[in-house]
Order: C-alpha cells, then sequence, then structure tokens
C-alpha cells in the first residue's frame, strides 16, 4: 500500500477515506476529514498550513510518507483532535499553541473579532475589554492583536490553562493583554470594561457524558455547564453590569443553551448574532438591559448557585 503513495496529493485522499471509514469526528478546528488528512500531512512534511495546491504532486520520500502514516494511526486510535496532534491551531488568523491543557480554539467569536465587533460597537470607544474563560487564550489576544489600541484581560479559573495562554501572549508578542486567575468575575473586583467577550462551558450534563471520544482529550472544566448548559452563563448576566460602563457590551456564546436561555428569560432583549454560515448560538446584550433585568437573573442565577452548594457539601466536598 505505502509504494501506491507516491505524492502529497496521496497521503491526503488516503488520510481522508481512512479517517472517514473510521468514523472519526470532526469539530475541533476542521470539521471534515480532508481538511485534517491535510493539515496533519503537512505538518509531518514540515511545509505550511497553506500551502499553495500546485504542490500537491509532488513526490514525498519513504521517511516522510511513514511521518505522516503515523499521525493518521494515532488520529484514528487514539481519537486525538488534529489541533493536538500538531500542537497549533489557527484562530482569527492567528497560529495558537494548542494542547490539552485547554479547549482547542473554535469559536465563531473569531469571526466578530476579525470584523472589528460591528455592527454591534458602532462608534463606541473601547479603551478596556475582557475575555472571560480565556482557556487557551485565543479570544483575548486575537482582540488583543487586531486592536492594538485596546488594554485586554483575560481570565480563567485553570491555571493549566493560564500557563498555556501565557505561552500564546509570548509566542504573539500580545503586549496588551494581561492574563489574570480568576473564577469568573469573582477576582476582578473594581474592574470595569467597555466590552465583555465570554466563551464559556456551556455543553449540558447529558450532552458531555454522550461526547465521542475526541472531546475527551478536553479538559472537562471547559465544557460542563449543568443540566441546560447554562449554570455559568446565567452567572455571567447576573455579575456582568458591576463589571460594565454604561454604555458597555456583553458578548456571550451559549451555543445549543441558547433555547434554554431564551426560554428561561423571554423578556430579556438579547440579539442572536448571524454569522456567514448561520445563527450559531452568540449574543450581544447591552449593559442598560442586563440591569433592567437584573432582579429576574439575580433570581435565576441565585438559586442555582445555592443548589449547587447544598450538592457539593451532601457530597462532602466542603
Amino acid at each position: 500500500m505505502s509504494q501506491e503513495l507516491q505524492t502529497i496529493i496521496d497521503l491526503i485522499r488516503y488520510g481522508g477515506s481512512r479517517f472517514n471509514a473510521a468514523g472519526l469526528t470532526f469539530g475541533h478546528s476542521y470539521d471534515n476529514a480532508l481538511d485534517e488528512a491535510t493539515q496533519l500531512t503537512l505538518h509531518a512534511l514540515h511545509l505550511p498550513h497553506d500551502l499553495s495546491p500546485v504542490y500537491g504532486n509532488a513526490r514525498v520520500t519513504e521517511a516522510e510518507k511513514e511521518e505522516v502514516l503515523s499521525l493518521f494511526l494515532r488520529r484514528i486510535e487514539e481519537r486525538i483532535p488534529a489541533a493536538y496532534l500538531t500542537g497549533e491551531a489557527w484562530f482569527a488568523g492567528l497560529s495558537f499553541k494548542s494542547d490539552p491543557r485547554a479547549l482547542v480554539p473554535r469559536s465563531p467569536i473569531a469571526e466578530l473579532i476579525e470584523s472589528g465587533f460591528q455592527p454591534w460597537l458602532g462608534d463606541r470607544e473601547v479603551r478596556r475589554a475582557l475575555d472571560l474563560c480565556t482557556g487557551s487564550g485565543c479570544i483575548a489576544i486575537a482582540m488583543g492583536h487586531h486592536n492594538p489600541g485596546w488594554q485586554v484581560d483575560g481570565t480563567d479559573i485553570s491555571d493549566d490553562a493560564l500557563a498555556l495562554a501565557n505561552e500564546n501572549k509570548q509566542r504573539l508578542h500580545a503586549n496588551n493583554v494581561r492574563l489574570l486567575k480568576s473564577d469568573l468575575f469573582a477576582g476582578l473586583s473594581g474592574q470595569h470594561y467597555d466590552l465583555i467577550v465570554t466563551n464559556p462551558p456551556y455543553v449540558t450534563n447529558d450532552e458531555t457524558d454522550a461526547l465521542p471520544s475526541e472531546y475527551a482529550h478536553e479538559p472537562e472544566l471547559g465544557l460542563r455547564a449543568g443540566d441546560d448548559g447554562l449554570d455559568l452563563a446565567l452567572r455571567i448576566l447576573r455579575d456582568a453590569p458591576l463589571h460594565l460602563d454604561r454604555d458597555g457590551l456583553l458578548i456571550c456564546e451559549v451555543g445549543e443553551a441558547e433555547h434554554a436561555l431564551v426560554k428561561l428569560l423571554p423578556e430579556l432583549p438579547l440579539v442572536w448574532v448571524e454569522f456567514k454560515v448561520g445563527q450559531m448560538g452568540i449574543f450581544v446584550a447591552e449593559c442598560t438591559d442586563l440591569v433592567a433585568h437584573n432582579t429576574k437573573i439575580t433570581r435565576l442565577a441565585d438559586a442555582r448557585e445555592n443548589k449547587a452548594l447544598e450538592a457539593a457539601t451532601g457530597a462532602g466536598l466542603f
């Protein structure tokens, strides 16, 4: 078989076929077998990820072929996301280091960053921005890169994630980005922002338990968010007004938990963003609207926190 694979395009086609036959799940930066096979092949051959197709018919050596096929085998047998195999993920046009300390960068918020958060920001001046639940640092660092005049904070509760984020900060020379440890807003007393962007955990308990094997390589802390996926989102909605300027904006990703959120807070005027591929569970909220509906939001968030505390106490965690 190996003798029949002679060119770069041969390897990519073969990898795509093998991945589809193995029933792999795609959702970590790439959404199909051929794209993953392409990136793994180019990584193994030490070629740029955007290599021109004119090189597709370039012949590979036996040693190079072995490197590529070894990566394919690991992807199939261990179900490791391609970004963890290559150690790299692209987000908002930037190359980030990616490993199991944080989720693979893949949020559609990248599209918002590249468009300057328009039309939602309008002519508002942004001096300070916050990326809550920063993980690998991709959103905070991309915001800082595309907006060098902003001061950007990125926060996370995970020491491992913050360590990776700091490596990405150095990698991309993000001098206008500050990384802080904080459980949501708990470590940000007295801090105020013009814009808060967040991609918190929002996968339901049932969905987390049923995720394909690829997701088991990612930290569960970055995925699981209660029975309806809103455990963290409600706390963010409750506390964001304390850290937003009066005309500030909150942009938050909740994925499929969008439906549960609309059902819980039908009167809250959220704008659901339309992306190039359609709606993807990301809303924009005005600070003034969050303040106006804070009583109900607080009641819902507090009840959920109290329930979680009672369950943890009963389990002997406190």
